[in-house]
């Protein structure tokens, strides 16, 4: 290929669809990230709210040499419900409206969530990439990133050159894994054909089961790594090990092991084989180790050290609504002190703690609008303090980027002396700027409360041993416990829900060895 300067066109939609929790409409987006045009250029070189892997890939490719970036649309939601049709639309228009005013490009770079939906397309990212496809043609290349929470399917895989997924859970490689992407895109203007191959497991996992430090899944991730290659040593470009993410609750969930390889199919396929029966084989160690409301209180009670727990049910993070009050009132109830509980996601608490300002006592409602698994507690407290919600991540998944929790404040329970950080916006509480900000010495606290799933793990382990950790599972939208789930339209039987589930290899599996 040409060795002028490439255009390269730049995208992104991100957003971790949970069946089971409300639409995402506009206004989500535009509280986290909604950016077109030329200002994603400029985001993307400073300080920014964009996700991670967007500066990744521009710094990356500024440092290979001459480029031209050609920024189409990038938004990204909180975890939440399939995206409402309205943002579905806008996005794919503007999606085509942009980059067919900037055609022809050399390439293009997407930076996906890779587990979203929308009403009325289970399969958004297969979608989107048919379309770029049909947009740019046949060789011009096309290279995605993915969380590795993504749901991979074959349409994806088809019309795309590469895919590489994160390989660090809690997640703080995106920049790693763009700077990837780049360069696997420098590779291929210089003459490298990249081939794939995947496949997918009927394997589920539970989220809390697939940590990237130990465990069955890290053992994966580095089997994958290990048979990687660079340019010159071997065939292998890339092995993306996708767990997926259950609650999108679609045919295309399961985990997923996407190859890349250097114009070498029989290798990719071979790659793709070795992971996946390890993988199969493998199986039956995704079980979730969790306790329940009651252990995590009777281990607050005799505890020796500071422990935090993990109100994994309720992960904003995955879709929960961040307002369940099952270890709030259990807590609360047992006037255990030193405890610090964040962040329950209550906006008109917040607005009412503003209104009331620093120092009022209150008969505090959490969740005055109850639903299945938000039931309403009060509670009298006291605002210590309040904030805009306004700051920048020093640790883990939101390292060096702008976020918001809305109007926030922190409260404290008069009768045991509970803090807890409430906000108008739903963030997982995995930055401990999120408490620093309100006020919060986190050394100091005898128990921290993070209705988070596993990112909390990389933003707290200044403070927290990982033997200090509990997972603490009750009922809420992103149980580990998946046999609790109504799923509709998931792909039955899957492991570990079902005992019966059965892998049947591809028929290529054969001739391949």
């Amino acid at each position: 290929m040409s060795d002028t300067a490439p255009k390269v066109a730049i995208l992104g939609f991100h957003l971790e669809a949970n069946a089971f929790a409300p639409v995402s409409v506009k206004d989500d987006f535009l509280a986290q990230c909604w950016e077109e045009g030329e200002r994603i250029t400029t985001l993307a070189r400073g300080l920014s709210h964009l996700p991670s892997e967007v500066p990744g890939f521009y710094a990356r490719m500024d440092a290979i040499g001459d480029w031209e970036p050609a920024p189409l649309i990038v938004v990204a939601a909180p975890p939440g419900g399939p995206a409402s049709a309205e943002v579905w639309t806008e996005f794919l228009t503007q999606v085509e409206q942009r980059l067919r005013a900037v055609l022809p490009v050399d390439a293009v770079y997407v930076a996906n969530h890779g587990a979203s939906s929308a009403e009325g397309e289970d399969d958004t990212e297969g979608a989107l990439m048919v379309l770029l496809r049909s947009l740019v043609g046949p060789n011009v290349p096309v290279i995605v990133t993915h969380d590795l929470h993504c749901n991979v399917s074959s349409e994806t895989v088809a019309a795309v050159d590469a895919l590489i997924a994160y390989r660090t859970n809690p997640h703080i490689d995106q920049r790693e894994r763009a700077a990837e992407a780049a360069d696997l895109l420098h590779e291929i203007r210089q003459g490298m054909k990249p081939v794939t191959a995947y496949i997918r497991l009927p394997i589920t996992p539970p989220s809390v089961t697939l940590s990237s430090a130990k465990g069955p899944y890290a053992d994966l991730i580095k089997l994958g790594t290990s048979l990687m290659q660079t340019p010159g040593e071997g065939p292998i470009a890339n092995v993306s090990v996708a767990a997926g993410f259950v609650f999108t609750d679609l045919p295309k969930c399961g985990m997923t092991i996407t190859v890349t390889a250097r114009d070498d199919l029989a290798a990719a396929r071979r790659t793709a084989l070795q992971v996946a029966r390890a993988a199969w084989a493998d199986r039956g160690r995704y079980v979730a180790d969790t306790i329940d409301a009651a252990k995590a209180v009777e281990l607050a009670r005799d505890a020796s050290r500071p422990l935090l727990f993990a109100d994994v049910a309720d992960n904003p993070g995955g879709g929960g609504r961040g307002n369940t009050t099952w270890l709030l009132q259990a807590f609360n109830e047992a006037r255990i002190p030193g405890v610090v509980l964040g962040v329950f996601v209550a906006p008109d608490l917040a607005a009412q703690a503003h209104d009331l300002g620093v120092g009022a006592e209150f008969d505090a409602v959490f969740n005055r609008v109850e639903s299945d698994y938000s039931r309403r507690y009060t509670a009298r407290a006291r605002v210590l303090k309040i904030s805009d919600g306004e700051g920048v991540g020093r640790r883990g998944i939101m390292s060096g980027r702008k976020f918001s929790m809305g109007a926030s404040a922190l409260l404290e329970m008069v009768d045991s002396g509970l803090q807890v950080v409430v906000g108008t916006l739903r963030r997982q509480l995995a930055e401990p700027v999120m408490l620093e900000m309100h006020g919060i010495d986190i050394s100091k606290a005898r128990c921290v409360i993070v209705k988070s799933r596993g990112h909390y793990r990389a933003g707290f382990d200044e403070f927290f041993p990982d033997d200090a950790i509990y997972d603490v599972d009750s009922s809420g939208l992103t149980t580990p416990n998946l046999k609790q789930i109504a799923f509709k339209r998931l792909p039955r039987p899957v492991w570990p829900i079902d005992d019966e589930a059965v892998w049947v290899e591809p028929d290529w599996a054969v001739n391949t060895g």
